[in-house]
């Protein structure tokens, strides 16, 4: 077997493998990919050359992390979060990259400590956005702070690789090329981004109009590793160029397409760049530097933690709110790692030197999950005495509800609450919102909404918005945890009011129910109510029977809408997989169940039959006077384990 086809294969198998172990330990794949270089490379069992050619394909991978990253970029978003981006971020990647490059200094001079400055600033966008999606936290107002400063990270790694090459030239001669450098940039930048916009548009409506997925990913890498050449050829770098491609196409209608197309080439060489960057990790140089590793992880890491909590709290955040966004960027992140690499191979950097920083910024990436999860406790220890500002808060909101009796308290005041406000102010009912986002409340209260600050799961802020004279109790945010702590409250203090509650799907709905809740109203459900109902008028269905169908559906809590067939794209959500799900299925000639009724099975807790269908007719709804013949599919709903063992009593009878 030729040599080369031996590594892929040794590298294929390692990651897959790795990779896998990270998703079942719900950590970064990214970890996987560097523990994979450590393993297989040079300085660990040898089974991969780390050699140009490696190298050469894993720098497509970083060509493909940058295009990525333009291509998330929007001008609109910037503006709509540019103080946050701006001033938060930017004063972060500042005051990091300058205090870095101070203690650096004076062991490696202002070059080095300024490269380890700009990595040490940098966060994981792949960590911290992860860890934010999985617990619910990207709309909460320490998620939009760390989004804002992982934007702006994502723009300065751009200054940093035009500003790294020429750091390796002598004073004068890295004066002259940085300057040059800076002046081709904004050249390339204004010529590509102002005069090629049209003809990128039009060129790729071209592409569109031909129909063909071969077409559009021919042309995709085409463009990418075309202006990626473009600048290289100025002297600039790929990843600058790619990152202007990715900027071009997010102003145009074919951002979504293209990111699509991108994603499996950039996954598959940016984990081949990591295993590289694994690979050059020298072990026996870390363990001898190992104090020095340590010192470079935990410094910065807890410098960071203060620093970001230190802006955040100068921004207005409140005190939770900046110690959690602290927690979230303070880690190292994978742009670091480009920007070492890159150092290192101009060589700004030692190899050495190279060595314990990358092994400080790996060891960080690794604890970063560990952090975010136990510093919750940290969070709730730091701000458990705060009892000023939070008797100020409840003063407010007192203040507000004193004069309302039989009001609503709308528990979250996002997209939601501010719409069934306004169809409670139609109707002149009136209500009290409590919102836990700042900046929210002020601009709702500036125009004249009756929101104020507060969190609606503790019991001081609901008896001070007026529980005791409230006529309901609307929980308008899909957070299930948050919402049984609301409804332990408001059993607590009036077990009869009503609480009207949003959820996402039908998952928690009995659970929400037992809790105390009046009603559910899951959002995906709904939405199929209303793709339901519009087509069957659009189908001709006369609008009485439609509304009487639909009332029925929603006074049987969903019943006919609880659960689905599930599929191969299902069954990749960890999430999801404790979902009731249907499952249909068919009696055979030696199925147990021929002959017997229904309610001679117990199938246990936990599942149920919704149907039967016979012959291919429409399914039967449930009766317990049902006798089974052969032939029949009998349609199953519960959690998965549960129906499993109703399929086995229903064929075999045990």
């Amino acid at each position: 077997m030729p040599h080369t086809l031996q590594s892929i294969l040794v590298l294929l198998a390692s990651a897959v493998v790795v990779v896998v172990l990270c998703r079942i330990s719900r950590l970064p794949a990214i970890l996987g990919y560097l523990v994979v270089g450590v393993a297989v490379g040079p300085h660990g069992m040898r089974w991969i050359p780390d050699n140009e050619t490696t190298r050469f394909f894993a720098e497509f991978g970083i060509v493909f992390l940058l295009f990525s990253i333009g291509l998330e970029f929007s001008l609109a978003q910037l503006k709509a979060m540019r103080r946050s981006v701006f001033g938060l971020g930017g004063l972060q990647v500042a005051l990091t990259t300058l205090v870095a490059m101070a203690a650096f200094y004076w062991f490696y001079g202002w070059q080095v400590g300024l490269v380890l400055g700009a990595a040490l600033a940098m966060s994981s966008t792949a960590i911290a956005s992860k860890m934010l999606a999985e617990r619910n936290e990207l709309s909460t107002p320490h998620g939009r702070d760390v989004m804002a400063i992982l934007l702006f990270q994502d723009l300065a790694v751009v200054a940093f690789l035009i500003i790294i090459p020429s750091l390796a030239h002598p004073g004068k001669e890295m004066m002259e090329k940085l300057g040059w450098a800076a002046l081709k940039a904004v050249a390339v930048l204004a010529i590509i981004l102002y005069f090629g916009q049209k003809p990128m548009r039009a060129w790729f409506q071209l592409i569109a109009r031909q129909r063909s997925a071969e077409l559009s990913m021919l042309n995709l890498l085409f463009v990418t590793l075309g202006l990626a050449s473009l600048t290289a050829y100025a002297g600039l770098s790929l990843e600058l160029g790619a990152f202007i491609a990715g900027m071009m196409i997010a102003e145009t209608e074919f951002r979504y397409e293209v990111d699509e197309h991108v994603a499996p080439f950039r996954d598959v060489l940016l984990g081949l760049f990591f295993v590289t960057v694994g690979m050059s990790l020298d072990v026996l140089v870390v363990y001898a530097n190992i104090g020095l590793v340590l010192l470079l992880m935990i410094v910065p890491m807890v410098g960071k933690l203060a620093l970001v909590t230190a802006l955040s709290r100068l921004f207005g955040a409140s005190r939770v709110t900046a110690i959690r966004t602290g927690l979230y960027c303070a880690q190292a992140g994978e742009l670091a790692l480009v920007m070492l690499t890159l150092a290192f191979v101009n060589e700004v950097l030692d190899a050495t030197t190279t060595q314990i920083v990358l092994a400080a910024l790996v060891l960080s990436m690794l604890s970063a999950p560990l952090l975010i999860q136990w510093g919750e406790p940290l969070v709730k220890r730091f701000t458990a005495n705060d009892w000023l500002a939070r008797a100020a808060q409840i003063t407010q909101i007192a203040a507000k509800s004193m004069a309302r009796q039989d009001h609503v308290i709308i528990c979250g005041y996002g997209r939601t609450g501010q719409n069934l406000a306004r169809l409670l102010q139609s109707e002149q009912i009136p209500f009290l919102a409590l919102d836990n986002d700042a900046h929210r409340v002020r601009e709702a209260a500036a125009d004249g909404g009756d929101v104020v600050f507060g969190d609606a799961s503790r019991r001081e802020a609901l008896l001070a918005a007026g529980i005791g004279k409230a006529r309901a109790v609307a929980i308008t945010f899909a957070d299930t945890p948050l919402a049984l702590k609301i409804l332990h409250q408001v059993q607590y203090q009036r077990p009869e009011l009503p609480v009207i509650v949003r959820t996402f799907d039908d998952t928690d709905i009995d659970e929400l129910l037992k809790a105390g809740a009046t009603e559910v109203v899951p959002e995906v459900l709904e939405g199929s109510l209303m793709l339901a109902t519009h087509s069957l008028l659009v189908l001709g269905v006369p609008l009485a029977r439609v509304l009487a169908r639909i009332r029925a559906i929603r006074e049987e809590r969903y019943s006919l809408f609880r659960g689905f067939f599930h599929g191969v794209t299902d069954t990749g959500d960890i999430a999801d997989s404790a979902q009731p799900r249907l499952h249909s299925v068919m009696l055979t000639q030696r199925a147990a169940a021929i002959g017997r009724k229904l309610q001679d099975f117990a199938l246990g807790d936990g599942v149920e039959v919704t149907g039967v269908r016979r012959r291919g007719a429409h399914s039967a709804s449930r009766a317990d006077d049902w006798t089974f013949a052969e032939g029949d599919v009998v349609v199953l709903l519960g959690r998965p384990a549960a129906v499993d063992r109703a399929e086995s009593k229903l064929l075999r009878g045990k």
